[in-house]
């Protein structure tokens, strides 16, 4: 069975291809991966363990509609801020170890080369800086949590 992060990695690898499908398949599991503009179709493929053996297991197909986008309040855009997004995919660890204070919180002041927090990347602790001189307003992950390449961690008042 492919773990989450594996499974990430393969969509990643494939975005970043000129490969248009990828199949996959490991001790009974299927995984076909595709680059559609379309609505994407989904293929769940149910394992049937040995005690259930008489029960026969088909590939269930599902397409999803498109969803409606809700509508948004176009909100004023702050040119003072710089929001601090994660280099990878990891972990986020807002302190140095479990019992140690974070290293920022709201309301804190950082300089370019403040430590701002941890992110966990193949048992690598990669420490992440500011890179501005401001205000931390907003700390957008919590401690433990998974984020993505790109994702908002925190929110600078720039000064």
């Amino acid at each position: 069975m492919l773990k989450v992060q594996e499974l990430k990695e393969l969509i990643k690898a494939l975005d970043q291809s000129s490969v248009d499908e990828l199949k996959f398949e490991q001790e009974g599991t299927k995984l076909v991966l595709k680059k559609q503009q379309a609505p994407a179709a989904v293929e769940k493929v149910v394992e049937v363990s040995r005690e259930q053996a008489p029960v026969v297991s088909t590939p269930v197909v599902t397409t999803e509609a498109p969803k409606e986008a809700p509508k948004q309040q176009e909100v004023p855009v702050n040119t003072n801020v710089h929001t601090i997004t994660s280099p990878m995919v990891g972990t986020f660890y807002s302190a140095p170890s479990p019992d140690s204070a974070p290293y920022v919180k709201q309301g804190d002041k950082v300089s370019e080369d403040s430590v701002v927090c941890i992110v966990e990347a193949m048992k690598l602790m990669n420490e992440i800086e500011a890179e501005v001189k401001g205000k931390i307003t907003e700390v957008l992950a919590e401690n433990g949590e998974l984020v993505e390449y790109g994702q908002p961690l925190f929110v600078v008042e720039l000064v």
